[in-house]
């Protein structure tokens, strides 16, 4: 098993991203290429830099990446703030992914003050 499979922060990472990959399809045809194509690249850069850092040598280098992961995790929560005023994502929709914001930002916050 590689070193982020066993981490919680990076599972609950995946179970956004595939959230998000859901809520995305719904979106109208012209965001294609533009909201919903960043709000997918947001969401699988926090899974990644989780992954990537876990499996560099220095404990240093996890942290840079945990603060990546943790700038792409705001970045992920602004879109999805705008794609909720555009109408493109019910109130239903959000409460899951809300949740997983919250979670994954309060664990990527313990991390980075572990390290």
């Amino acid at each position: 098993m590689r070193p982020h499979e066993n981490l919680d922060i990076w599972k609950k990472a995946v179970e956004l991203s595939i959230q998000i990959y859901g809520i995305t399809k719904n979106f109208p045809k012209e965001e294609l290429y533009g909201l919903s194509s960043q709000m997918r690249r947001a969401a699988v850069s926090v899974t990644a830099n989780i992954a990537e850092g876990a499996a560099r040598q220095t404990k240093v280098e996890f942290r840079q990446f945990l603060f990546i992961a943790r700038g792409s995790l705001s970045e992920l929560a602004t879109e999805f703030h705008i794609a909720g005023k555009l109408g493109y994502i019910s109130h239903e929709e959000a409460v899951k992914p809300e949740k997983l914001f919250d979670d994954i930002g309060a664990m990527l916050t313990a991390f980075i003050k572990k390290f």
